[in-house]
């Protein structure tokens, strides 16, 4: 057996086509779990991530279904059909969200209530219909989500988003409280900034991508593929005592009081 081995191991990711989610499921293919990838459509970068995690030699089935809808038509259309294909699911990745960059002033009931349910209520209840399905059986399922840096660090024009990770955080450590003693296990990954789809607009942007190497100690910007194998680790095994956390992927971003100065300009506003 390998470190991260998951072969006998069924994995159900949320958001799983494209970005984080396309990484978490390369990875956990790549350590021996069968897949089922939801996205919200089929895309020609879903089928791509269909087609590399195949590689693998894994079963990976898609499906497709908008989560933006009630809960109880998500847990329909999403958690019964994947039972469907897939039985035996016992690894569940809550990685499918929303990131709306908008002033404060112009933040809508709407949109904060669409934020709070893609990136809170869908993983709570799924977590919740699937934690349920592995007590009756008797089996130790383990669940992860996708947090982000933006949990404890704030920004000022993402004002829902942030609130909402930092609910996910301490939902994580509820979750972990409430199902621990049935052998459910629960988890978090918080990546800092990494390049997907969603953060070209950083990441294309010379100034801003700048801007954020330097207030990463590391001084990088990844690809999405940095997060993988650490979802693999805490899905696995090797991860058995590890309960309620929130493992940060950020090159020690979230460790770092605030970005040292040039050294052309320390010295130059006194002692403070």
């Amino acid at each position: 057996m390998s470190l991260n081995d998951l072969q006998g191991h069924v994995a159900l990711i949320t958001g799983g086509t494209q970005g984080v989610g396309g990484a978490i499921a390369m990875s956990l293919a790549k350590a021996g779990a069968n897949l089922i990838l939801h996205g919200l459509v089929e895309d020609e970068c879903a089928l791509e991530t269909i087609s590399q995690c195949q590689t693998f030699g894994v079963r990976v089935s898609p499906l497709y279904c908008d989560l933006t809808q009630p809960i109880d038509i998500v847990l329909n259309d999403l958690a019964e059909r994947a039972l469907e294909i897939e039985p035996d699911i016992d690894l569940l990745v809550n990685n499918a969200g929303v990131f709306i960059d908008l002033p404060f002033p112009e933040m809508s009931e709407v949109l904060f209530d669409r934020t709070f349910h893609l990136n809170v209520k869908v993983g709570y209840f799924l977590t919740q219909y699937f934690s349920k399905k592995w007590m009756c059986t008797g089996r130790s399922g383990r669940v992860l989500f996708t947090g982000s840096i933006n949990g404890i660090l704030a920004e000022s024009d993402h004002t829902a988003y942030d609130a909402s990770k930092a609910a996910l955080a301490g939902m994580v450590r509820s979750l972990c409280v409430a199902l621990a003693p049935h052998g459910i296990r629960i988890n978090s990954m918080a990546p800092g900034l990494v390049r997907t789809p969603l953060t070209k607009q950083v990441s294309h942007d010379k100034d801003a991508l700048k801007w954020m190497e330097m207030h990463t100690p590391n001084g990088l910007v990844p690809e999405a593929s940095v997060c993988g194998p650490i979802a693999a680790f805490l899905l696995s095994d090797e991860a058995t005592h590890i309960h309620g956390q929130t493992i940060y992927v950020d090159g020690g971003m979230s460790a770092w009081q605030q970005p040292d100065l040039p050294r052309s300009l320390r010295g130059t506003l006194g002692d403070r």
